[in-house]
């Protein structure tokens, strides 16, 4: 069902999931490091893992920086500029030093392997192509030292066909109002791709001072088609979870799916 025209084409529409200053300042009000309650499940989930972790898509550090405090080996790529900068500076700030790079999933490259590749919070739904999604699972293998185990979190299929509009608010340190609208623009029931626009707003006593857009693009998985195309991949011993919750299952109300895969020893 076609809302609007995305305007994706359009020369002066900006790229999808681009990520920018103000959506990186509001992403880290929201969600600063170790606020969300996901952080215990990975450190149970990692572990005993014997080697360096990488974290894709690894955004302002929210859960690579206690991560990190656990003891864990863990690095991380992102593609927003203003993301890594972010996150440096979260780590700087902690006496932590951990290896940074600006890549996309597409094309990211390690000349060593890993013990583990996580993939938190819906990331990898930002991969709005189903080839090329198919190509970073294949990528994420080839980084998996034998035994490596994969983990992904997706969002659940209900995202696709959500309709209702997102308004925040938050207020920053120097008393500035951000507001974020987003609406769903497209929602392409057949490619299972979603694409909305979000306005970040600034507002300084009483008035707009400075406003972005961001375009942001999702593909939603099934959750069998992302076990079958986990075993395209080459993975095995393929699970999935809910809600990172221990031993629980997806069902209808599930707001995000746990999947963990192993590179064959």
């Amino acid at each position: 069902m076609t809302l609007a025209d995305p305007g994706l084409a359009r020369p002066n529409a900006p790229l999808p999931n681009r990520y920018g200053a103000m959506c990186t300042e509001v992403y880290d009000l929201d969600k600063p490091p170790g606020s969300l309650p996901d952080v215990p499940f990975w450190i149970d989930r990692l572990a005993g893992t014997g080697g360096p972790v990488l974290e894709a898509g690894v955004g302002t550090g929210r859960l690579l920086v206690p991560l990190l405090e656990a003891g864990f080996q863990v690095e991380g790529f992102d593609r927003s500029a203003d993301m890594l900068a972010v996150c440096a500076g979260h780590c700087a700030a902690r006496g932590l030093s951990p290896a940074l790079r600006q890549a996309r999933f597409q094309d990211f490259a390690y000349d060593r392997s890993f013990a583990a590749i996580l993939v938190p919070v819906g990331t990898f739904n930002l991969i709005d192509d189903f080839g090329e999604a198919l190509g970073v699972l294949r990528r994420f293998f080839d980084h998996l030292a034998p035994g490596g185990r994969l983990m992904i979190d997706l969002l659940p299929p209900g995202f696709l066909a959500n309709e209702r509009p997102d308004i925040r608010t938050w207020t920053t340190p120097s008393g500035d109002l951000l507001r974020i609208e987003g609406r769903a623009m497209d929602i392409d029931l057949v490619r299972q791709r979603r694409v909305t626009h979000d306005r970040y707003e600034r507002w300084r006593e009483g008035r707009l001072v400075e406003s972005e857009l961001e375009v942001m693009a999702f593909r939603i998985w099934g959750l069998k088609e992302f076990e079958m195309a986990l075993a395209m991949a080459g993975f095995v011993q393929i699970s999935v979870g809910a809600d990172h919750q221990s031993g629980k299952r997806p069902g209808r109300s599930s707001r995000i799916l746990n999947f963990e895969a192993l590179r064959p020893a």
